[in-house]
């Protein structure tokens, strides 16, 4: 059930330098996003109704509806019909068709088995701390990892997260759905992410791990994901083999 919220000084504070020329909207929206940051609303739970949160925030139902159909279409977000709109979570569906964009050459889409390879922590290397936006002191973790269809691997890879934001991670077995553990454990939501494609030859241990020979074509894809307030928490390098499948996205 949603937690009931009320009212704050600092909802009623005007705004900061630069907010006032955000639509009122998108102000609205950004008062949203910070309550799920904040932890008031948490993934899967029900929101307050447009009526509810039109009164809370003195603003239109026209506009907090307007802020919801953004948020809905960032995947932020679920409206069901006749139920209401309740936050985002990070299950297999959302992140097969928000966040996993290899798809089988029939069409069929479907969620990877992962393999943890190796966990280990240590200081952040120089890229780390740049894509990462880390300290120059800063620790991180790092996964590697082998991701199979049917047993046959497809995806070898590393991923990069900062120590700081998830303390103990390995102390349990590492699930399938990383995203779901960051939101479910850490209170860390990934809102969107950034991918750079690059086409390369396997090498070393991933063309081992893969079970291909050296030079075989691959493509690379380094991503980079960010929580609900824009903050890099994970750098994930994937090399994946399209035999079979290939790259996939939606342009709008």
């Amino acid at each position: 059930m949603a937690k009931t919220t009320t009212k704050t000084a600092a909802d009623a504070a005007p705004p900061a330098p630069g907010l006032a020329l955000k639509p009122l909207y998108r102000q609205v929206r950004d008062t949203l996003i910070r309550r799920m940051v904040d932890g008031i609303w948490a993934p899967g739970e029900p929101l307050p109704s447009e009526m509810q949160l039109a009164a809370e925030l003195g603003v239109s139902q026209g506009t907090v509806r307007k802020a919801l159909d953004e948020m809905a279409a960032e995947n932020l977000v679920v409206r069901r019909q006749g139920r209401g709109t309740f936050v985002g979570r990070h299950d297999e569906d959302r992140i097969l068709f928000q966040f996993f964009k290899l798809v089988a050459d029939d069409g069929e889409r479907r969620f990877p088995e992962s393999r943890p390879l190796s966990l280990t922590r240590g200081k952040a290397s120089a890229a780390e701390r740049s894509a990462l936006e880390l300290g120059p002191n800063a620790r991180v973790v790092r996964i590697r990892r082998l991701r199979a269809f049917d047993e046959t691997p497809l995806i070898c890879e590393t991923l990069t997260l900062p120590d700081a934001l998830f303390p103990g991670l390995g102390d349990t077995p590492i699930p399938n759905n990383l995203y779901g553990l960051y939101a479910s454990r850490y209170g860390v939501t990934v809102a969107r992410a950034r991918e750079k494609l690059k086409a390369v030859a396997a090498t070393g241990e991933d063309a081992v791990h893969l079970g291909v020979p050296e030079g075989t074509p691959a493509l690379l894809i380094d991503r980079l994901a960010l929580s609900l307030e824009g903050t890099p928490v994970e750098w994930r390098v994937s090399l994946c083999l399209t035999n079979g499948f290939h790259y996939l996205a939606d342009l709008t």
